[in-house]
C-alpha cells in the first residue's frame, strides 16, 4: 500500500480496508482520525461506520478544542448511534483528549486486535521481539478498564501517551496507536499485533520466560 499526498480521508479509507483485511477489527468496531500538521481540527470516522466500507462521506470534521462538528452540529451524547455520516464516533473523546495532550500526533488508529487484547486480559505483557518492533513501537502502555466512549477511558489513554508512548492498550476494549502520519500509525498497529501474536505463541508453548523483557530502542538512518 502506497500513501500519496492528498485528502487525509482517502488515506484513512485505505487504512480502514487494510486493518479489517488483517483481522485487527470486525464489524463496525474501531475508529480512525487524522489532521494536517498543526491543524486545529480533525477528520474522524462517523458513528456506525464499517472500516472496510468507508468513503469521504463517512468522516466528520471536528474542532479539537471544543469538540464541535463543522457545520454547527453539537457533539453527540455518549453512546449515541444516530447513523453513519451524521455524527462522529462515540469514541470521539478518546481522539480529542490525545490530540490535546500530544501536539506532535497527526493520526490515531483505534482498533480491537485479538491477540493484543487476549494477552492483556491474561496480564501478559507484549514483548518486542524483532528490530521492527523495537523501532516502530518502542514501548507499549497498558491502562485499566473503563467503559468505551467515556471521559475516563479518554483521560487514561491521553495520560498514558503524554510521555511520548505511541501504543496504548485499553483493557478489555482495544488499542490506540498514534503517529505523525497516517501511514506510520497504520504500520505501528500492524507491528503491535505481530508482536502480540509472537508473544502469544511463546506463552502457549510455555516459553515466554525465554523472551527478553525489553529490547533496546533502535534508530535508523
Amino acid at each position: 500500500m502506497n500513501y500519496v499526498a492528498g485528502d487525509l480521508r482517502d488515506q484513512l479509507v485505505q487504512v480502514g480496508s487494510a486493518v479489517v483485511g488483517a483481522g485487527l477489527v470486525v464489524g463496525s468496531g474501531g475508529n480512525l482520525s487524522a489532521r494536517e500538521p498543526g491543524a486545529d481540527d480533525i477528520w474522524v470516522t462517523a458513528t456506525g461506520t464499517w472500516l472496510d466500507r468507508l468513503d469521504r462521506s463517512d468522516f466528520c470534521r471536528v474542532s479539537i478544542a471544543t469538540g464541535a462538528v463543522a457545520g454547527g452540529s453539537p457533539p453527540p451524547a455518549t453512546g449515541s448511534r444516530s447513523g453513519a455520516g451524521q455524527f462522529p464516533t462515540s469514541e470521539l473523546a478518546l481522539h480529542l483528549e490525545t490530540y490535546r495532550a500530544r501536539r506532535d500526533v497527526n493520526a490515531i488508529v483505534h482498533l480491537h486486535p485479538q491477540n493484543t487484547l487476549l494477552l492483556d486480559a491474561l496480564d501478559e505483557p507484549i514483548r518486542l521481539i524483532t528490530t521492527d518492533h523495537a523501532f516502530y513501537l518502542r514501548r507499549v502502555a497498558r491502562t485499566p478498564y473503563h467503559p468505551p466512549g467515556t471521559a475516563e477511558v479518554a483521560r487514561v489513554a491521553a495520560d498514558a501517551s503524554a510521555d511520548g508512548t505511541n501504543c496504548v492498550i485499553l483493557a478489555r476494549h482495544g488499542c490506540s496507536v498514534l503517529a505523525d502520519t497516517v501511514e506510520l500509525a497504520h504500520k505501528r498497529a500492524l507491528y503491535l499485533e505481530e508482536a502480540a501474536l509472537l508473544t502469544f505463541r511463546a506463552v502457549s508453548a510455555g516459553l515466554a520466560h525465554r523472551l527478553p523483557a525489553t529490547m533496546p530502542v533502535l534508530d535508523r538512518a
